[in-house]
């Protein structure tokens, strides 16, 4: 488990609550169980939560009750099971509390379970929820925490299959109200072919599958068939059954029917830290979760084999089955657990031929996940001190890189440019650090350079005006061409920041004026960490890229006109569609339309063709800037030649292209910085 340790400051000892409060922080915002424990060990509070993080913070704000508090008081560690969502950590939260009795938890009794739906095995069958599972030749599906979902999903069944209601079957001279009402078949007066009604139970029992999606698809046309013909409550009916359904398909792993004991084994990688989970499956229910994390210079091929080898020393710890992620290196360690302990044992790979593929497959991400979070963790308590010593020898650095900053650039065809600058301190992601750079200069063209050497004369011109800490490393995502760039401007300002750039095509560092790359081997740590920095600033990046384009695409052109209020915009929308064939409207026939004043007619026209030229000139240069794409060698050279290239970061080296009027520009330098910056340099906290 997730257990965090008593962390103590080398200055200021914390106190219990101190370091409880430290790993709350710490826990991921992901769904799961956590799990308090006391001075002892023992186990004295489980509680589940969609978002760890958020709940076990909650713990320590202020005006708790009397039985928080003394909860608090009384635990020395917590620890936590990150699951796949809610209901997991529902069904599991319920498994622990059973398995250990907590004695702040008001434990459930054994003989209440959760309901499954029922088909019985009758000539004509029928549905209904029940708790009670009996071996009768019937069919269950199930179990389901949310028993609200399923007995809406069961009457939304009733509206449209003509089934039964009735739980016992008997032979009737004449039908019952569901017969009258349209809502069943009789077949208790055998007004309807066995083979008929057992037709719509075969086509339920499809629709129980987890992989079916006709009948959900037929579901959706009767929901708009309804709305179209304005019977809303059918289509409100037919809309939660749907989501119901929805509800009923999540894959379920921590309870199953499957009696079979079974292990689930995955792990998460960092360099040379290796984390392993183990899931434990004991009578169809996941009791426990191990976690293991260990120092290792093998193969990614050979970590199944060495860990299952030291892990399984004792018979009664050996499953049936060992479920991992993949077979590759697990020949030996199979013949190896069969003949020391002289028992038939499988050891499976995750294959879409397995029965239940879904079930496994959520098993084995779980077991991942759990790894991942483990590793994660570690990194957080030490600080990635292996990566840092790392890389400032190999890239022969003056500093430990404690302070690393990365820059990317993202646009779509040029448009909504914007550059991410995200820092690492010690390692980890430094959040409370991150900028973003809604870029000037390059709006509608294609020139990472132009785009990177604008960002980063921004940036440093302004940490020196304000006398701030400058990085130890600079990280770009790209090759030479961008890192000579960017070089460019960090020596026109004076500064002497270490400047790497990560290509991804084979992941090869380079440094300025070096065109023969730095190459590190996969299992390096020091390349980790550069990936990582590189992946967190692509990221970044892409997500306010995409906020911006999302923003645009759903404000209204017309709304930006004059006059046009939101009413009005919707008659524009209808009439004309778009600018241009508004443009083409004469003021009179615009002035009947939306009831409005000539010489508001006219204005209203005169902003469209502006507004409509403007877009047609931003469209003319992202399809000239396509051919002229910054990532080509041509304005790589032509990049650097340029000598003092801070004085040119804000130039577009477009607008003779264009014929255009010359953009203003204000020229970077490290006396004065952007006033600009204010709006555009944006502080972005991601905690």
């Amino acid at each position: 488990m997730n257990d965090q340790s008593n962390e103590t400051n080398s200055q200021t000892p914390l106190t219990g609550r101190e370091i409880l409060h430290q790993t709350a922080l710490k826990a991921p915002q992901k769904s799961g169980v956590y799990l308090w424990r006391d001075k002892t060990k023992t186990v004295i509070y489980v509680g589940k939560a969609k978002n760890l993080k958020n709940r076990l913070t909650s713990y320590f704000s202020q005006n708790k009750d009397i039985k928080t508090k003394l909860l608090v008081e009384h635990a020395s560690s917590i620890e936590y099971i990150t699951t796949n969502n809610e209901y997991e950590a529902f069904l599991l939260e319920n498994n622990l509390i059973k398995k250990y009795s907590p004695k702040y938890n008001i434990c459930l009794k054994d003989g209440k379970s959760y309901p499954v739906l029922k088909i019985t095995n009758d000539a004509y069958p029928v549905i209904y929820k029940t708790r009670n599972v009996i071996k009768d030749g019937s069919f269950y599906y199930g179990p389901y925490p949310d028993a609200t979902a399923l007995e809406t999903f069961i009457e939304t069944l009733y509206q449209i299959y003509p089934i039964r209601h009735c739980k016992r079957f008997t032979q009737k001279k004449s039908p019952c109200m569901y017969y009258h009402i349209g809502r069943c078949l009789a077949p208790c007066c055998k007004k309807i072919e066995n083979s008929t009604y057992n037709e719509f139970i075969e086509e339920i029992k499809a629709l129980l599958e987890p992989q079916n999606t006709e009948t959900v698809q037929k579901l959706e046309k009767m929901m708009k068939n309804a709305a179209k013909d304005l019977n809303f409550e059918k289509a409100a009916r037919l809309r939660d059954g749907i989501k119901a359904l929805e509800i009923l398909h999540k894959q379920n792993i921590v309870e199953s029917f499957d009696d079979e004991d079974k292990d689930y084994i995955a792990s998460y990688r960092e360099g040379e830290l290796v984390s392993f989970t183990i899931l434990k499956i004991r009578n169809g229910k996941l009791n426990c979760r191990d976690n293991y994390r260990t120092i290792t210079l093998k193969d990614d091929t050979e970590l199944n084999e060495e860990f299952m080898s030291a892990y399984y020393t004792d018979e009664s710890l050996i499953p049936p089955s060992i479920y991992v992620e993949s077979l590759e290196g697990s020949q030996n360690i199979k013949r190896w657990l069969t003949e020391s302990y002289n028992k038939k044992i499988r050891i499976v790979g995750l294959s879409k031929r397995l029965e239940k593929y879904a079930m496994h497959k959520a098993a084995i991400e779980m077991a991942k996940e759990n790894a991942k979070e483990d590793i994660i963790r570690r990194q957080r308590e030490r600080g990635d001190y292996p990566a840092m010593y790392e890389l400032q020898k190999l890239l022969k650095l003056p500093n430990l890189p404690v302070r690393i900053e990365g820059f990317d650039i993202a646009h779509i065809g040029g448009k909504f440019p914007v550059a991410s600058l995200i820092s690492f301190y010690n390692g980890n992601p430094d959040k409370k650090n991150y900028r973003y750079f809604r870029l000037k200069t390059t709006n509608g063209i294609i020139d990472d350079f132009a785009s990177m050497r604008e960002a980063v004369s921004r940036r440093y011109t302004r940490l020196l005006n304000e006398k701030k800490e400058l990085p130890d490393l600079l990280l770009i995502d790209g090759g030479i061409g961008q890192v000579n760039a960017v070089n460019g401007i960090i020596e026109s300002l004076g500064l002497s920041i270490p400047i790497a750039g990560l290509a991804k095509r084979d992941e090869e560092i380079y440094r300025p004026g070096n065109s023969t790359p730095v190459c590190l081997p996969k299992s390096s740590d020091g390349l980790r960490l550069l990936q990582r920095v590189r992946d967190e600033t692509h990221r970044f990046a892409t997500s306010r890229n995409q906020n911006l384009r999302t923003k645009e695409n759903t404000v209204s052109p017309f709304l930006k006109l004059p006059h046009v209020s939101e009413k009005r915009e919707k008659v524009l929308m209808i009439h004309y569609g778009t600018l241009e064939k508004l443009c083409e409207a004469d003021a009179n026939s615009l002035q009947e339309l939306l009831h409005i004043s000539q010489t508001q007619a006219e204005e209203i026209l005169e902003s469209a063709r502006i507004e409509y030229r403007n877009q047609t000139k931003t469209k003319k240069k992202q399809l000239l800037s396509l051919e002229l794409a910054g990532t080509t060698k041509e304005i790589a050279a032509h990049h650097k030649e340029i000598s003092n290239l801070a004085l040119a970061a804000l130039d577009s080296p477009y607008e003779d292209m264009m014929n255009e009027e010359a953009l203003e520009t204000k020229v970077a330098s490290p006396d004065s910085a952007p006033d600009s910056d204010t709006d555009t340099d944006t502080d972005t906290d991601e905690n």
